[in-house]
């Protein structure tokens, strides 16, 4: 049976205890983009090499877009194997957003090269997965593996949007990356949602969909 963790007093012991056990191939997966009111909810999987320690990696959303970046090279160059998945906004709202991202997180466990022996999630849930495996809250602080998944989903995510931008500008989704700043919203109540807007959310069902 899956098995969730809280936080423990120190950092990264769960993956020494695991890699104790026997487990050389443990998967870190986490997601962001659940608050956004528009775009994609994108996860990582990410399997590190046993030893593999970087102080630097933590909660993406603690961290610049220029240390994001240098560290997703970093963890790019090392990884024993990495996957990206994702879900889309008429799936999130054909899913609701719990669903959404563990389906995002099963899909970027698919689209890792290496199959991994142990998973590490990020929150209170596992995932779909025949796999051994452990929800560990707060787990990109706590875990290597699921903080390095949490950097890499992160830019990963950050990139999409600023393509969206592109074909989007109004909404400056280069700035605010689909999360409801006060400017994003006073640009929906202008001109009404895009293509690319979570239809299912309070502040875009309000409003009548009209296209772009």
């Amino acid at each position: 049976m899956p098995r969730k963790l809280t936080p423990m007093a120190s950092k990264f012991e769960l993956e020494a205890r695991l890699r104790r056990q026997g487990y050389a191939l443990l998967a870190g997966l986490d997601e962001v983009g659940r608050g956004p009111l528009a775009g994609p909810v994108v996860a990582a999987c990410v399997i590190l090499p046993e030893g593999w320690e970087d102080p630097g990696v933590a909660d993406s959303k603690k961290l610049s877009a220029k240390k994001r970046e240098e560290l997703a090279a970093i963890i790019g160059d090392t990884a024993v194997a990495s996957g990206i998945g994702q879900c889309d906004p008429d799936e999130i709202d054909r899913l609701n957003i719990h669903q959404a991202s563990l389906t995002a997180m099963a899909r970027a466990l698919l689209d890792t090269s290496f199959k991994p022996d142990h998973l590490l999630v990020d929150g209170r849930f596992t995932i779909e997965s025949r796999l051994p495996q452990i929800a560990v809250i707060k787990g990109d602080g706590l875990c290597q593996c699921i903080g390095a998944a949490s950097i890499l989903a992160k830019v990963h995510r950050d990139a999409l949007m600023l393509k969206w931008h592109e074909k989007y500008p109004q909404y400056n989704f280069a700035a605010n990356k689909g999360y409801p700043t006060k400017e994003h919203r006073r640009m929906l109540t202008q001109i009404g949602p895009s293509p690319i807007h979570r239809k299912s959310y309070a502040p875009v069902a309000q409003m009548s969909f009209l296209g772009l």
